[in-house]
């Protein structure tokens, strides 16, 4: 506010002088012996004056060039952050010191994490190498300490090369959890450059790339969080019902052998499946395949107290999905929703959902989920695995299809639960976005 104030007062001062300069001007000319041409010529030059040192006062005033900087530090920003999303790389940082070079006055920007160049962009290229170790004192002390240095001098810089061009730099430290883990780097030819303004712009920056950085890093820690839980839940189901089908198999095989190699065939097949379950997206045909060899054993070992109900649109069979989503949620049904007598239907239907989404529903009428457990299903670790596959699925839907995608569940006790798997957006999707090999599979 004070210096806001002190702008105020300075831009009053400047017109009232301009303002008393033009009235002496003017009365000085038309005191004195001269032409009517000379006399417009004198008051135009300072009109001229006058406007320059207005608008010279207006580019300069504080408030003016923060916001200058604020939109040029945005827009490189905006153009940067799409190659940060990747994390620290060679790529991404080359990527990010050209746009940031082609943007300030800089005469090279350069990238680093705690060892090595990652990025350099400018004078310098032909020694300042990608890949290369950090060569600059400043460099390692700025990584060290965790604060910025200014460098106004060649000797300052550190660099090793006599006949480099590079004479003074601004180093900012890059964070992740309060800790350096690289540099952002402007270099100049010329220390007459360095002022607050640049300081500034590189601190700016860096704080923006610094922020790009952690939620790169919570992206991947949490895709590796879901990764793991994926494999625990691949791991979960061999106990589930190993042995029961081992058994279901073995008895089969006295009273109706055909039946029981075309089950062992299955089995086999099921758990290569579900071994080389990842991350690739596969068409929704091919998990309802899997899903139908986890019904067929579950069918051998229940016989009629399992009742399948299926309608799916032919249309959403070639949607690429992620793995392991819709088998979960019938291996969940039938754990936790079967009574103690009577049988236990369960439907797979799909609909076409508002907004251009489609819905995927897995029903069954068994013995629901009560109304104070229901806002947990979701919650990691809640029912003995449920909710380790419902949390995992819901996160790779919404990983995959974007917002409004993920999980829902209804449920009623002693009337059943209804699962219902939303694809927000499904038009990538929907081109078959999968590879070859695994399109030809249905």
């Amino acid at each position: 506010m004070k210096s806001e104030n002190r702008s105020a007062l300075i831009d009053l001062a400047i017109a009232s002088a301009l303002l008393v300069l033009s009235l002496v001007t003017v009365f000085g000319l038309a005191a004195s012996d001269v032409s009517r041409w000379v006399a417009l010529a004198g008051m135009g030059g300072i009109v001229t004056i006058a406007v320059a040192l207005v608008w010279a006062r207006f580019a300069t005033r504080p408030d003016h060039v923060r916001a200058l900087q604020s939109h040029k530090i945005l827009k490189v920003a905006n153009e940067a952050l799409s190659y940060m999303r990747t994390g620290l790389t060679e790529e991404s940082a080359q990527a990010v010191c050209r746009i940031i070079l082609q943007a300030t006055e800089a005469a090279a920007v350069a990238i680093t994490d705690t060892e090595l160049v990652l990025g350099f962009a400018g004078a310098g290229e032909d020694h300042h190498e990608v890949g290369g170790p950090i060569i600059t004192r400043a460099t390692r002390e700025a990584l060290q300490s965790n604060e910025h240095r200014v460098l106004a001098t060649r000797e300052e810089i550190g660099c090793p090369r006599q006949d480099c061009v590079l004479r003074a730099a601004i180093v900012v430290p890059l964070e992740m959890r309060g800790r350096a883990a690289g540099t952002l780097k402007f270099y100049y030819t010329t220390p007459r450059l360095l002022n607050e303004t640049q300081t500034a712009m590189v601190e700016g920056l860096a704080q923006v790339l610094s922020t790009q950085l952690e939620l790169s890093e919570l992206e991947r820690q949490t895709e590796l969080a879901t990764r793991m839980e994926l494999k625990a839940l691949q791991a979960q189901i061999n106990p589930h019902f190993l042995f029961n089908t081992i058994n279901t198999i073995a008895s089969l095989i006295r009273t109706d052998p055909a039946r029981a190699r075309e089950l062992l065939r299955e089995f086999a097949a099921f758990y290569r499946r579900t071994l080389e379950a990842g991350e690739e997206l596969i068409p929704l045909c091919v998990e309802l395949e899997q899903t139908h060899r986890y019904l067929n054993f579950e069918l051998a070992r229940f016989g009629d107290r399992i009742l399948v109900d299926e309608a799916i649109d032919p249309d959403v069979l070639q949607l690429a999905v992620p793995s392991f989503i819709v088998q979960p949620l019938v291996e969940n049904a039938i754990a936790h929703g079967m009574r103690e007598s009577g049988p236990l239907t369960i439907r797979l239907t799909s609909v076409k959902c508002a907004d251009g989404a489609v819905c995927l529903m897995v029903a069954d009428d068994g013995v629901g989920i009560s109304p104070d457990k229901l806002p947990h299903v979701l919650e990691p670790g809640f029912g003995q695995g449920l909710g380790i596959a419902l949390k995992n699925v819901d996160d790779r839907l919404k990983g995959h299809f974007g917002p409004g995608s993920g999980v829902r569940v209804e449920s009623a006790e002693g009337q059943g639960t209804e699962v219902t798997l939303v694809f927000a957006d499904v038009a990538p999707a929907l081109r078959g976005e999968v590879s070859h090999a695994q399109s030809s599979r249905c």
